[in-house]
């Protein structure tokens, strides 16, 4: 007899959610087309480059650490242990915070103002479709701890 192992849940890898709302904003440029000017200016490229120097900060301490503590970055395998030091003392979600910050700078660098205006659905959607099904789990997992631990730390920043 097998024994199913409890997990989030979440079976679409969260950077794919990010991908198609980054395309689906060129699809909306194609047919609802809004001047690009600003995108060829250099305060985008300064701000898509801070972007995207937060996201290999932000990201890089939250895998290096979910490495060390031999933690699972897979969204359908169990979680080995709860993150609550280093970056998750700050965001309990920095990996998507990461996400969302290589998003905008890259929406500053390469895309369009359909693609600045999508980040709020694209929070939304990871919000709902990733996260809360990863808290669900997270409750049922590590219990109190996790409870206390949403005291203390913000979902975002």
């Amino acid at each position: 007899m097998s024994q199913k192992t409890d997990s989030p849940g979440v079976f679409i890898p969260p950077p794919l959610f990010f991908a198609s709302i980054f395309l689906l904003s060129f699809l909306l440029q194609k047919w609802m087309p809004v001047s690009r000017t600003f995108f060829h200016t250099e305060a985008a490229w300064i701000a898509g480059i801070f972007f995207i120097i937060a996201c290999m900060i932000i990201g890089g301490t939250a895998v290096l650490q979910f490495f060390k503590t031999r933690n699972t970055v897979v969204t359908v395998k169990p979680a080995n242990s709860l993150q609550t030091s280093g970056i998750y003392s700050f965001s309990r979600n920095p990996m998507y915070l990461s996400l969302t910050s290589l998003y905008t700078g890259l929406a500053l660098l390469y895309g369009n103002w359909w693609t600045l205006i999508l980040i709020p659905v694209a929070v939304i959607i990871i919000t709902l479709l990733v996260i809360k099904p990863e808290e669900r789990y997270l409750e049922r997992a590590f219990g109190e701890s996790y409870g206390e631990y949403k005291k203390q730390v913000r979902r975002w920043l």
